[in-house]
């Protein structure tokens, strides 16, 4: 078995001193003090909080985005992962249009079956919708796919209202997720045409073409859909004010079944960013993701939303293209800058220090752990501390100080958007299935992740 002695457990039922036993993939034993055997492994947690493992319910990773692959593959982005204390990731397999949800489900299954560190599930992406969707949806919940996303932006993958109620519908009745992308695809494609036409080709005209109002408006027009159908949803990067308006609005009208999601760079980032010099005036293309940041009383009211417990988790949307050799071949038009960027390892660090003195060790674990675990289908397996749960573990040193850097990140991105930030708090050992993945931010080079079946 492997002990950890010491640490304060952040437990469902709040904080308690002592020591966790694993043993076989799972908690073997909670108990204030668990007497080590001659061949068990003890590892010391004095001044540490011992937290469920963290779980990222919005990633993408080797992944073809319709302009390039993304840099980071499962082996890189789940090592990642784990090296920062997450140690689940649900990815975004995608059925674009003329490829089926099980085609698509085998194909994300190869390229990550065997290569990852941290364990992993899949969403279900949604390009098209047909008289067999229904019946693919049947059987992606049946292969452990609980939740499903479609697009309310992007010509290539987004779906009429028609559809996505009729998809909606379907959800309700598979008693699944459909998390959304919430942007109003007609008024962007718009918006980026009159910009560019004022001759505003750089990475500042991106926000310029995707305003709060857009994302206002798919989430108030999701919502009432979603209404209709008697659904449950997930709003995923919910990155402004007026969208957070939206949600209080529906569920002051009494309607049950939504759920929020959040990123740190919509917490912390704001859109100045995109005239950042640098890189021969291109560095702004770093932060080209959508939606895009936004104003500073956007991360405010977010923030204020987070605190007050209105937000469900916190994900990263990890998307991660290269600044030089993949962002730059946009030049010439941000409309073709790839849209993403990194964040699957740092987002628990972020998060402990950006909110340090206001979210403590059990706000942080409902957040990261134990709400993506609950809305998508995990619980109670993953997300709590408690005997025959699974042996996903991160333990967190609070006092580490460190800072985080391109330069010693395990992403393989050449770039990260905190750079140069003081980390207060770091992942001093992560276990996933009772195995050691990482250990003071480094990989042990160990691969345990597995394929997630979720209820």
């Amino acid at each position: 078995m492997i002990i950890i002695k010491g640490g304060a457990l952040v437990c469902p039922e709040g904080l308690r001193r002592g020591d966790i036993a694993l043993d076989g993939g799972k908690i073997a034993r909670i108990a204030a003090s668990i007497e080590p055997g001659a061949d068990d492994t003890v590892e010391d947690a004095a001044g540490c909080w011992v937290f469920p493992g963290f779980i990222d319910a919005h990633t993408h990773l080797q992944c073809w985005t319709g302009m390039d692959w993304t840099a980071d593959s499962f082996e890189t982005g789940t090592r990642a992962a784990a090296c920062g204390g997450t140690t689940t990731v649900v990815d975004y397999a995608t059925a674009d249009r003329g490829v089926t949800m099980d085609e698509a489900l085998a194909e994300w299954r190869r390229r990550a079956d065997g290569t990852c560190t941290a364990n992993y599930g899949f969403h279900m992406a949604i390009a098209e919708w047909g008289e067999d969707s229904a019946a693919q949806m049947r059987r992606m919940r049946e292969a452990g796919v609980s939740s499903f996303k479609t697009y309310l932006a992007y010509d290539h993958l987004r779906l009429t209202d028609a559809e996505t109620l009729q998809c909606l519908e379907c959800v309700r009745d598979l008693d699944a997720v459909l998390c959304v992308h919430c942007e109003n695809g007609d008024i962007v494609n718009e918006l980026q045409r009159e910009v560019l036409a004022t001759g505003v080709t750089g990475p500042e005209g991106h926000p310029l073409s995707r305003p709060a109002e857009a994302e206002a408006d798919a989430v108030s027009r999701l919502l009432y859909l979603a209404s209709i159908a008697g659904a449950k949803v997930n709003v995923v990067h919910l990155s402004t004010r007026l969208g957070l308006d939206a949600i209080r609005a529906a569920r002051s009208r009494g309607q049950q079944g939504i759920f929020v999601e959040t990123c740190p760079q919509y917490l912390t980032l704001d859109d100045t960013r995109y005239l950042e010099e640098g890189d021969d005036g291109f560095a702004g293309a770093k932060y080209v993701m959508s939606p895009p940041l936004r104003k500073p009383a956007d991360i405010a009211a977010l923030r204020e939303a987070v605190l007050a417990g209105e937000v469900d988790s916190i994900a990263t949307d990890h998307c991660s293209f290269n600044l030089h050799g993949q962002k730059d071949r946009g030049r010439d038009s941000f409309t073709r800058i790839p849209n993403g960027g990194p964040g699957i390892e740092h987002r628990p660090a972020v998060m402990a220090t950006s909110f340090e003195g206001q979210l403590g060790p059990m706000e942080l674990m409902h957040l990261m752990s134990e709400g993506p675990a609950r809305v998508f289908g995990m619980w109670p397996a993953k997300g709590r501390l408690a005997e025959g749960a699974d042996a996903d573990i991160c333990v967190w040193d609070p006092a580490a100080r460190w800072t985080i850097s391109a330069a010693t990140q395990q992403q393989a991105v050449d770039y990260t958007p905190y750079e140069g930030v003081e980390a207060h708090g770091r992942a001093r050992l992560v276990y996933v299935n009772g195995v050691l993945a990482a250990r003071d931010g480094e990989p042990t080079g160990e691969k345990p992740g597995r394929y997630v079946e979720r209820g």
